[in-house]
């Protein structure tokens, strides 16, 4: 069998057998199914030598297997079974038992009389070892492997196994005669592919041994692997939206939005906006001869061309890595959601349950129910306008455009950190009209500096913070620590881990908490916060399909440009106060 072979593929190797020792009347005999000798295969890569482990066979001591004639599937032509196996070193052994029925007994009599005499099992290989022989040549060891079939073949690959005369006697070894020797070789050229009768005759007429019939067809296929071509699939050159972004990546490059020039884009690396709007009209069926630098700015920007495309995709990626950039560390302690419009959300969150209750003499279960609140949440629109007039895209000053998308992804971030930030100064009213940081809440510390004292107060406090059943222990785990400037030092080594030589050395907040330094808290008040995943209490939210900020092109119509107008649907509110914990400094 040749072909390209993989681990779980099914497929077979030929044994030879004496049948001679079949019984008339047990109709059972003695057989070697595999052994160790090579096959020569190939897979994806090159030719191999197959060596089959016996001891890799996995098997039960009751299984037994169809015994088929010429691997055919159905079920008149399964003329036994194989049973009772045995694996040592270098074989695997089975007893086969014939069927009585008539139209069986023409083949019981090729057996007889050693008119067929050889085996072929089907298996499937689990695992591979590969390796090398001692001549250096590819190998590939099945060192897990299964039997579903064996049957009656006329052509073997392994001639080195034969039925054994008695279930005592090791198996005959007999010297084939010069036709089956030609037989042999003919079957291991071809199985390597060898299609030219006269290529074939010329080896046949060598008169070599099988071993060096093996090499010949491992050296042939080895060699029709090197001068098969390769069919290679690249990508297209000319489809219309990766031109797109090959440019855009380029231009953003340019503006400096963009740390690294993907090696895609670097043929549109030293074009001018003047030169990419000639390519876009001339992939777009615009001649472009003869016209001046105005007409083909104006027809690119306000014709059918990709390249308004091109400029806002460049602007985009300018604005998103500006705005990522300057993001607010506050929004390491909310949790993100989308929104579907512009409606007031209601963020509802439910209590706990309490506890289980031991049940009664009678089995009774009592129903509880779980306390919930609400808190509001709704999304504003924040925008901004800028123009690419004619003048910037004729001096092709990508760089001063560069600078004002830049300005506008800061824009955004300095808005929604100013929103996050306005939540903890302003304390604005929970859904109970209490303020989220207040003394009925259990979250406002007595005012103290920033210290390893007033540090565990705060962590104490939100590890006995209580469910809104008043009962029940949330177990608010400390994640971040919240300063502004003025501390940030002291909170850097108040976090730092240190060597300490003595235990009253030991700094126990080395590495438990996160410091966030946000610049807008002008004063020494600082915050703990508990891990978002795990008890949220800020929360901020985009319009679905729309998160962060977004540009959008518009043509001018009173001057000559093109206008862009950056703008994001953002809002941010509170989901709880248990997760936080505020100390107002000393």
């Amino acid at each position: 069998m040749t072909g390209i072979i993989a681990v779980g593929e099914a497929f077979s190797r030929s044994v030879g057998f004496d049948g001679s020792a079949l019984d008339d009347t047990a109709l059972v005999v003695s057989a070697i199914i595999a052994t160790r000798t090579p096959i020569v295969r190939r897979d994806s890569k090159a030719p191999f030598f197959e060596i089959l482990d016996p001891f890799g066979l996995k098997f039960e001591p009751e299984d037994d297997f169809p015994l088929q004639l010429d691997h055919s599937p159905l079920a008149r032509e399964t003329i036994g079974r194989a049973f009772n196996l045995s694996a040592d070193d270098n074989r695997v052994s089975a007893q086969l038992r014939f069927t009585s029925a008539d139209d069986a007994e023409p083949i019981r009599q090729r057996i007889r009389d050693r008119t067929l005499r050889h085996l072929s099992v089907g298996y499937r290989v689990q695992k591979w070892r590969e390796g090398t022989d001692a001549e250096g040549r590819r190998t590939k060891t099945a060192v897990r492997w299964r039997l579903f079939e064996v049957t009656l073949t006329a052509v073997p690959a392994d001639p080195n196994s034969r039925i054994q005369r008695s279930t005592e006697m090791e198996p005959e070894i007999e010297e084939p005669t010069p036709a089956r020797h030609r037989a042999e070789v003919r079957s291991i050229l071809r199985a390597a592919g060898m299609s030219k009768p006269e290529e074939i005759d010329a080896i046949v007429d060598e008169d070599l041994s099988l071993d060096e019939v093996k090499s010949r067809a491992f050296e042939h296929m080895q060699t029709r692997q090197r001068n098969t071509p390769r069919i290679r699939v690249t990508a297209s050159n000319d489809d219309p939206a990766a031109i797109v972004t090959r440019a855009a990546d380029a231009l953003a490059f340019r503006m400096g939005g963009a740390s690294e020039l993907p090696p895609a884009s670097r043929e549109y690396a030293n074009m001018s906006l003047l030169d990419l709007a000639r390519d876009s009209l001339t992939r777009a069926g615009v001649s472009v001869r003869g016209l001046s630098t105005d007409e083909v700015l104006q027809r690119a920007a306000h014709g059918t061309s990709d390249f308004p495309l091109v400029v806002t995709n460049a602007a985009n990626k300018t604005l998103l890595s500006t705005y990522q950039a300057a993001e607010s560390p506050l929004k390491a302690l909310a949790r993100q959601r989308t929104l579907p419009n512009f409606k007031e959300s209601s963020t509802l969150r439910l209590g706990g349950m309490g506890r289980l209750e031991k049940l009664s003499e009678h089995g009774e279960i009592t129903a509880t129910s779980r306390g919930e609140t609400g808190e509001k949440l709704s999304l504003a629109t924040y925008a901004r306008r800028f123009d690419l007039t004619r003048q910037l895209m004729i001096d092709d000053d990508t760089g001063a455009f560069g600078d004002i998308v830049a300005a506008l992804g800061q824009a955004a971030a300095q808005t929604e950190a100013d929103l996050l930030v306005s939540l903890l100064l302003d304390n604005p009213l929970m859904s109970d009209g209490v303020p989220v940081f207040h003394a009925t809440h259990g979250n406002l510390s007595t005012g103290a500096a920033l210290s390893e004292t007033s540090l565990s107060d705060a962590r104490l406090a939100l590890r006995q913070r209580k469910d809104m059943d008043g009962v029940t222990l949330i177990n608010a785990t400390p994640k971040h620590l919240v300063v502004g400037p003025e501390l940030e030092t002291s909170a850097e080594k108040l976090l730092a881990t240190v060597q300490a030589p003595t235990t009253g050395d030991v700094n126990p907040f080395a590495g438990k908490l996160i410091l966030l330094v946000e610049p807008r808290i002008t004063d020494d008040q600082w915050y703990v916060f508990a891990d978002p995943a795990r008890l949220a209490t800020m929360q901020f939210a985009y319009l679905s399909g729309a998160q962060g900020p977004q540009i959008q092109r518009q043509d001018l119509w009173d001057s000559l440009g093109v206008s862009f107008r950056a703008f994001e649907d953002f809002g941010a509110g509170w989901v709880d106060w248990r997760g936080a914990q505020k100390n107002p400094g000393a």
